[in-house]
């Protein structure tokens, strides 16, 4: 029997977004976003044409789901405010019902014990900005700045935890590089502005933070994922720090370090592809870095060196400098596609022990999504979600390793404390604690994996067999 045991005052909790969970979508004065705005395009790029306005209805149930939190030993939730809720167009009037609405869910939460971490940009640009080029307009940043204030001057008192984006590689991989989400965009010059202006926006809501006078911290959740070569070759391992330049460092070491890697500014002016700046953003970068990192982790990305060369009239992409690498062997999710590599936890905190100044740190996603859960489902009615559980446990227990060789994390948060709309899967993948019935009213039903998460959180760890 092993014991693993975590610090008294550890964050357990899970995360969420706005557009993934409020529904709402088109009411009490909600602007449109991107997502409400490309699912009325093309319905048929989302799995069923099931869209942003049936997402898990939190608009309208969020204080029975907050006391299912509590219920579920919950004693931190990150949720995102809709920029396009609170401000329909972006910038200029605030919306009275979304304050209203913001203010309740945090009220909610504090009276239930549970402390709220809000992040202020989860993929949703409203529509009005994206109009005037997203973030590829210099114009946005400053808009996501006011907001941001805007947030803090209305929140403040109530929030002592803010990030200012989640994820924000993820918009530009999927927006400007692979034609994933709107607006479709394969440009890697492009891509690399959208990059650059998403950090400045960051540092800048940072900046509005520390003028404000805000009594708490302030940080970003980054999707660190490793980077990790096929072999010890020279070739294999300069593929696997150019894809961790791209991927990992470029929002990493500006955010923590104030600075762009050299190597990555190198890379990019050799290729034609630096952003437009201007002289005072590094000032901006410099003084205005993280308090705290929110780490999401779910699968490692392995590379190898070119195989062949790209056609030279091809557009340039990141693959112009590394190849996929499929690890044979490897344990995977089946329903996802993605590769199941617990031990990348631990090689993420321990990188930013040694090569990022132990910065404060939590995990502020981990999940297993799987397709079909009902067929799981025993005679009570509870989805017996063992690989769930497993899934939790051998991820927390690289989590305990790393913070026993001194790694300063804080907390873990799953994703996700209810099934949730999941950008253009929708609901095809399932990813709670707590299981959502769409064709029953949107009735929620614990599963297993929300009871051990509970006794979990309330003993502050678990035990093992092995």
């Amino acid at each position: 029997m092993s014991q693993y045991t975590f610090p008294n005052d550890f964050w357990w909790g899970s995360a969420a977004s706005a557009t993934q969970t409020e529904g709402a979508a088109a009411i009490d004065g909600k602007g449109k976003n991107i997502w409400d705005y490309w699912y009325e395009q093309e319905p048929n790029r989302f799995f069923q044409q099931v869209g942003p306005s049936e997402a898990s209805r939190f608009y309208e149930a969020y204080q029975t789901d907050i006391a299912l939190m509590k219920k579920l030993g919950h004693n931190s939730f990150r949720m995102s405010i809709s920029w396009s809720r609170l401000m329909p167009n972006g910038t200029g009037e605030v919306n009275p019902a979304a304050v209203n609405f913001y203010h309740h869910v945090l009220d909610e939460l504090i009276n239930a014990g549970i402390e709220p971490f809000v992040n202020l940009y989860h993929f949703d640009m409203p529509l009005a900005m994206q109009q005037i080029g997203g973030w590829e307009n210099r114009d946005v940043v400053e808009a996501f700045q006011a907001y941001a204030r805007t947030c803090f001057q209305l929140f403040g008192p109530k929030v002592s935890k803010w990030f200012t984006q989640n994820e924000p590689i993820v918009p530009v991989e999927a927006g400007y590089l692979y034609d994933m989400h709107y607006p479709n965009v394969v440009d890697f010059k492009r891509a690399v502005q959208v990059g650059y202006h998403s950090a400045l926006a960051s540092a800048k809501a940072i900046q509005a933070y520390k003028e404000e006078r805000q009594q708490g911290k302030i940080g970003i959740i980054l999707n660190v994922t490793p980077s990790y070569p096929r072999s010890s070759h020279a070739a294999d391992v300069k593929a696997a720090k150019i894809a961790d330049l791209f991927f990992n460092r470029s929002f990493l070491d500006v955010s923590v370090k104030g600075e762009f890697p050299k190597e990555l500014i190198q890379l990019l002016e050799k290729h034609d592809l630096l952003p437009v700046t201007q002289t005072e953003d590094r000032v901006i970068f410099s003084n205005y870095t993280i308090d705290l990192l929110g780490v999401n982790y779910y699968q490692p990305r392995r590379v190898k060196a070119k195989e062949y060369a790209a056609h030279p009239d091809a557009p340039i992409m990141p693959e112009h400098f590394f190849d996929a690498y499929d690890m044979p062997g490897r344990k995977m999710n089946p329903y996802r596609g993605w590769e199941i590599y617990e031990k990348g936890i631990y090689d993420i905190l321990i990188n930013l022990k040694d090569n990022y100044n132990n910065v404060e740190c939590f995990i502020s996603e981990n999940g297993m999504g799987v397709e079909n859960e009902q067929r799981f489902k025993d005679d009570s009615g509870i989805i017996q979600d063992d690989y769930r559980i497993d899934f939790y446990k051998d991820h927390l227990k690289w989590v305990h390793k790393a913070l026993e060789e001194g790694a300063n994390v804080k907390g873990y948060h799953v994703w996700t404390f209810m099934d949730n709309w999941s950008w253009m899967n929708a609901y095809k993948n399932r990813y709670g604690l707590v299981s959502v019935d769409l064709n029953n009213n949107a009735k929620r039903s614990i599963k297993k994996s929300g009871y051990w998460f509970k006794d979990v959180a309330t003993n502050n760890g678990f035990f093992t067999e092995a």
